[in-house]
């Protein structure tokens, strides 16, 4: 089990810095399972890309890419039935699974998004966004809030509503980098609302609307970064303070793109080492405050916020 989480932890550290620093704020046993669970993530989405830990060194066909997750898919339903696996990524699906008793909905769901990239699906509204959103990052919210000890639906909620961010903060960084391979995740709407065609993102000449439509994408984020700070005060006060790093070191990536403009995609846009801890000093202030004060706050209404698609 030591070894599992060792190596969990290892492609964590190297695949996301800034969830790495979070991670490490977690109580050991949700610390293992959030490790152990990213793993898997990880390794899907760099298996269905042909990636390592995100980078790419080649362009697979659309048929291939459904030949790749169609793998993974078979090798997630084993290790989701109980059955012998080998690969430690998918053992170590299957315990946290198990022993967080996560609905295997879940993991399957978060497949289905990487089925939407590898079909080169239009994203033409910004609801169409949010449901990609949700399939590769809200339900990912929800299986951590399982290995938080979450099971109550108002804070599920929440903790898709921070997948939601983060994704639409992630789709805003990279907006330049996925369009020359293809992948326009920005409503087309709104590219055709600043005179951008969805083939014309990665074009030089259109960052001033690129950075029109990110302004837009983000302020929609914020919406549900506050919300999710609404779920924090139901969590364990470690999980909480991890969560507001989260959603602090995740949200301030998206000022910075604000705050570059149309110059954003100059350079990748990330949270420095110094700046990192003090969002995390500053985050654990908060979650204190709302573990012990904010009670309760998650009935406040999510009004004009996506519905996540729930079990029938």
């Amino acid at each position: 089990m030591d070894e599992l989480v060792d190596s969990s932890r290892t492609v964590i550290e190297k695949g996301s810095k800034s969830f790495a620093a979070a991670a490490r704020l977690f109580d050991p046993d949700t610390r293992a399972g959030a490790y152990m669970l990213y793993a898997w993530c990880r390794h899907c989405d760099d298996e269905t890309d042909d990636q390592k830990l995100g980078f790419s060194s080649s362009r697979i066909s659309r048929d291939e890419g459904r030949a790749r997750v169609d793998r993974l898919r078979r090798e997630t339903r084993r290790a989701l039935d109980g059955e012998p696996v080998e690969d430690p990524v998918f053992l170590g699906l299957q315990q946290v699974v198990a022993q967080h008793q996560i609905p295997h909905r879940f993991p399957l769901e978060h497949l289905d998004g990487f089925v939407m990239d590898v079909e080169g699906r239009e994203y033409k509204t910004l609801e169409d966004t949010l449901e990609y959103c949700y399939h590769v990052a809200g339900v990912v919210g929800i299986m951590m809030a399982y290995v938080m000890g979450v099971r109550d639906e108002p804070t599920l909620d929440r903790a898709t509503d921070l997948g939601l961010a983060f994704q639409l903060t992630n789709i805003c960084r990279d907006v330049i980098e996925d369009a020359r391979v293809g992948r326009v995740y920005l409503p087309s709407d709104w590219l055709a609302d600043a005179g951008i065609g969805v083939n014309g993102v990665a074009e030089p000449g259109k960052r001033d609307g690129v950075s029109q439509v990110a302004r837009r994408v983000l302020a929609e984020a914020d919406r549900y970064y506050a919300s999710a700070r609404l779920g924090i005060s139901q969590l364990p006060l470690r999980s909480a303070w991890a969560v507001a790093a989260a959603n602090a070191v995740y949200r301030d990536i998206g000022r910075l793109i604000l705050k570059r403009g149309p110059r954003a995609w100059d350079r990748r846009a990330s949270t420095g080492r110094s700046r990192k801890i003090a969002l995390v000093l500053g985050s654990g202030v908060g979650a204190l405050t709302a573990t012990f004060v904010g009670r309760g706050s998650r009935s406040q209404p999510r009004s004009g916020l996506w519905v996540r698609p729930k079990a029938t």
